[in-house]
């Protein structure tokens, strides 16, 4: 991958700001843009117009659409602003916001979607803090030492007591009266996406021990990871593991995916293509789960789909979709194509006894694989197979169509054959067609992969001269 190839949005916590995430910038390579988010009333942010967590999802979005470039990007939040993250990502997902290109989460001692486990009297006592205005300077290092498995380094120490001091006691107040207690579990949903949480085992109320009840059925992909020693100001804490596990995700994102082009992000994202299509796109994008376990076909089944696909349809070097993973799953939700023949098995029928009727005879070399492919499509069947040749074509030509379809709505594939019909839909755009149609050439809106862009007017020469 190209220098700046991932950005990383990151979220500060309670009492923190843009200082938070400078240590784990440091331990990043050039591969990561690092921009941090600062949430209302932290460091020089102004205030929210109330204390929901949809104005901080509201502020922090407004940043992530204004520094995106279009190309894939992590949001790295922590505490607070994991609460903050769920949302946006709830978001992106759906696609109501003119962002894109979402692939993981990285989260550090998150608060959950769901209220906060603040014990009462930790609560009371930090709204003491604010009662009179800003926090002074022993309140400020308290909060640090309390939230702390060992005492930091000078330097750190006081970038972290500075940026407790620097807070707004309005948004201080605002959170533990209002957003650390809101649930807003029905409107995040399950987000469905590769995630990693981080947590110190010194950390009481949202540490190790409780992360996975509080995150597990919203991350179905989280892994949890323990920081022995660890309190919960975890990027001044362990900058270095929190870079490591960044870098982790990513590597394993680039493995399991099919990277959409910057410019193609960039259409995805604009007004040009409505929210529902967005949203489609969103979730296609997403990279593969590694871990996938089949719902439909067995283990062996999948495994076999999963060559049979390779042979079908190439794919670039790099990333890779699982057409098979994707398929199987299509399958697990009645997806398929709603028809079949009269007295025949149903589509997840079919698929087991195809693949078993075709493993029978599935060699080892390409090219052995290939033939065997050729005989299925001409209905010959294979040898010791149980099904009838030209049943066999038939259901084969639907496993081709569906391998097929999986790869080509990925978004990565619209944009490989150069399709950015997806983006000609909108109501709230001045005209949402094409106005250039000759061969290689393109409106400007469209990427620069689709040819030359079309000469400006004279009108336009006047503009860019005025």
């Amino acid at each position: 991958m190209t220098a700046a190839a991932c950005t990383v949005f990151f979220l500060p916590g309670l009492g923190l700001d843009a200082a938070a995430v400078a240590p784990v910038a440091r331990e990043l390579d050039a591969r990561f843009r690092v921009i941090a988010v600062e949430l209302p009333g932290q460091g020089d942010t102004a205030d929210a117009p109330d204390g929901s967590v949809d104005s901080q999802v509201d502020a922090a979005l407004a940043v992530i659409a204004e520094q995106a470039d279009g190309g894939p990007w992590l949001l790295c939040a922590h505490s607070m602003g994991g609460k903050v993250a769920a949302g946006i990502a709830a978001r992106v997902r759906d696609g109501d916001v003119p962002v894109f290109g979402l692939l993981g989460v990285v989260l550090l001692a998150p608060s959950p979607p769901t209220p906060e486990p603040m014990p009462d009297a930790k609560r009371h006592q930090m709204l003491a803090w604010v009662e009179d205005g800003p926090i002074a300077v022993a309140d400020a290092q308290t909060f640090v030492d309390d939230n702390v498995g060992a005492p930091l380094p000078a330097e750190l120490q006081t970038a972290a007591v500075a940026s407790v001091q620097a807070m707004s006691p309005v948004a201080w107040r605002r959170w533990l009266e209002q957003g650390s207690v809101e649930d807003i579990a029905s409107s995040v949903g399950t987000l469905d996406l590769p995630c990693t949480v981080l947590a110190g085992d010194q950390d009481d109320a949202l540490g190790a021990a409780v992360q996975p009840e509080l995150l597990s059925d919203v991350y179905p992909r989280a892994r949890f990871v323990s920081l022995a020693g660890a309190g919960h100001l975890l990027s001044f804490e362990r900058p270095v593991e929190v870079a490591r596990a960044i870098t982790e995700l990513w590597d394993e994102i680039v493995a399991h995916s099919a990277i959409v082009p910057a410019e193609w992000g960039l259409v995805i994202a604009s007004p040009r293509t409505t929210p529902r299509v967005r949203g489609a796109l969103a979730r296609r994008a997403l990279p593969d789960d590694p871990r996938y376990r089949p719902r439909v076909l067995s283990t062996e089944q999948l495994d076999l789909l999963r060559a049979v696909a390779a042979r079908l349809v190439p794919q670039p070097a790099g990333g890779r979709i699982d057409l098979a993973a994707r398929v199987d799953a299509d399958l697990a939700a009645g997806g398929g194509d709603g028809w079949r023949p009269v007295g025949g098995l149903t589509d997840d029928e079919a698929y087991r006894a195809g693949l078993d009727d075709l493993r029978t005879a599935w060699p080892d070399s390409a090219d052995d694989q290939d033939a065997v492919i050729r005989a299925v499509i001409d209905g010959q069947g294979v040898p010791g197979g149980a099904i009838d040749g030209d049943d066999l074509r038939r259901w084969f030509e639907d496993l081709r169509v569906d391998v097929t379809r999986e790869w080509l709505i990925h978004p990565a594939s619209l944009a490989r054959v150069g399709y950015d019909g997806f983006a000609t839909g909108a109501e709230d755009v001045d005209f949402a067609g094409y106005r250039e149609l000759g061969a290689d050439t393109r409106d400007d809106w469209e990427p620069a992969d689709l040819g030359a862009a079309p000469a400006p007017t004279p009108a336009q020469q006047q503009e860019d001269t005025a």
